[in-house]
């Protein structure tokens, strides 16, 4: 159900659902990212993660990458990305770390020294800050991704059902 305050204590419906008079209703901001957003994305994150088909890789002794690293994983290439750099550079002989908000923005000598280069780290955005049509677009794309790599456990077709009745 979707509603648009229109006063303060009024409000117009703009789906076919009405509110239930006696139930109880907690109100999201529609144009951030939701809370059932949020559910869905770690749901059918966590449902990839337990299946092992992906292949990405992680650090450690372990051949794939912890739950952490996956899921830095999958918002690193299919999320939004790094939302800023660090990276060290040599002032009058002596490293400063500096912050960058783009790659772009940190100096050609750090980015074409092999041992500056090393040191540069991105901070991924975290899911809290993306925006409605960020999450929309990670969650499509990981979707994508479960389905052409053959994920298709009875918990993912639930996760899926309960995604597709939401919107109808």
């Amino acid at each position: 159900m979707t509603i648009t305050i229109t006063a303060p204590g009024e409000y117009m419906a703009d789906t076919k659902d009405e509110p239930i008079v006696g139930r109880r209703y907690q109100l999201e901001d529609a144009t951030s990212g939701t809370g059932a957003q949020n559910r869905a994305f770690h749901a059918i994150l966590a449902e990839y993660y337990k299946t092992r088909l992906w292949s990405y890789q992680g650090s450690g002794y372990n051949s794939g990458a912890t739950f952490d690293e996956f899921r830095n994983l999958i918002k690193r290439k299919l999320g939004a990305g790094f939302e800023s750099f660090v990276y060290a550079e040599i002032v009058d002989g002596r490293p400063v770390i500096r912050d960058a908000k783009a790659y772009a923005d940190i100096p050609e000598a750090v980015r074409s020294d092999p041992h500056l280069k090393e040191l540069v780290r991105g901070r991924l955005k975290s899911w809290a800050d993306y925006s409605k049509k960020e999450r929309r677009t990670t969650m499509d794309g990981l979707i994508t991704e479960m389905v052409e790599v053959g994920v298709n456990t009875p918990h993912f077709r639930e996760i899926i059902d309960g995604m597709e009745a939401a919107f109808k």
